[in-house]
């Protein structure tokens, strides 16, 4: 996103609640990069881009790879700066990364490739990647298995014509991978259980609700928590995740 989409941008006025309430990704993800490439991410050099609040970034970080964060949001850049003081962090995004050519063994994306143009993103890719770099990109997805999931799906593509963030078919994913590149995919499932309140939080923190409108979002949030009090009367929700990932040398 050279210049980044108004929903895009919306993120920036969530940008706590955000971090506060969107699901982080399991360690077998990290794992699964790991396996991919053929490297451990320990001592290796990672660019995260569109690294938003820093979900992804700490995790790598944590795996003691040396990251720097790419985001172009002001708000959720403070946001990040907040919670990984530490960790060097850079305005800039995917079309045009503020990057030194061949600077990286890997370049990742989570839950950030779609915002960019891939005619651009890519070739972007291939200049700061050093010879046998990675280009790692995953997706976070809601199992749509699993039937309350499916029910809930069914009701934000009502209302919003489209998945409304909660994530489409995970294959899907694949299917819109940029042409000309070859990746090597595999998914992996997890889940966490989280308050009623903090599921209703996360779905608020999509960018389809924060262009919805206050008095529309707070109509079928008020409906979901009676809904979902039915199948989770204990007040916590089991929520199911397939994180989607494709990695490639490009």
């Amino acid at each position: 996103m050279t210049t980044p989409t108004p929903q895009g941008l919306t993120f920036d006025r969530a940008a706590a609640r955000y971090a506060a309430n969107r699901p982080s990704y399991p360690p077998e993800l990290l794992d699964a990069i790991e396996e991919s490439t053929g490297r451990p991410l320990r001592g290796a050099r990672v660019a995260d881009v569109g690294a938003g609040t820093g979900l992804g970034t700490g995790l790598l970080h944590g795996r003691g790879a040396h990251v720097v964060a790419v985001e172009p949001g002001p708000g959720m850049a403070r946001e990040f700066r907040r919670r990984l003081p530490d960790v060097p962090l850079v305005l800039g995004d995917g079309n045009r990364l503020p990057l030194a050519t061949g600077s990286l063994d890997l370049l990742t994306y989570a839950q950030a490739w779609h915002w960019t143009d891939p005619e651009r993103s890519v070739p972007e890719a291939r200049r700061v990647l050093r010879s046998g770099g990675a280009l790692a990109l995953w997706w976070n997805d809601s199992d749509d298995t699993v039937p309350w999931i499916a029910e809930q799906t069914a009701r934000l593509i009502h209302l919003f014509g489209k998945s409304g963030g909660t994530g489409p078919d995970p294959q899907a994913r694949f299917r819109r991978l940029p042409a000309g590149v070859h990746f090597a995919t595999r998914q992996v499932y997890w889940s966490r259980h989280v308050p009623l309140d903090g599921h209703l939080a996360n779905l608020s923190s999509f960018s389809d609700f924060l262009v919805l409108g206050e008095e529309r979002t707070a109509a079928f949030l008020a409906a979901e928590r009676a809904l979902l009090a039915e199948v989770f009367p204990s007040g916590t929700v089991e929520e199911r995740y397939v994180v989607s990932l494709a990695v490639a040398r490009p």
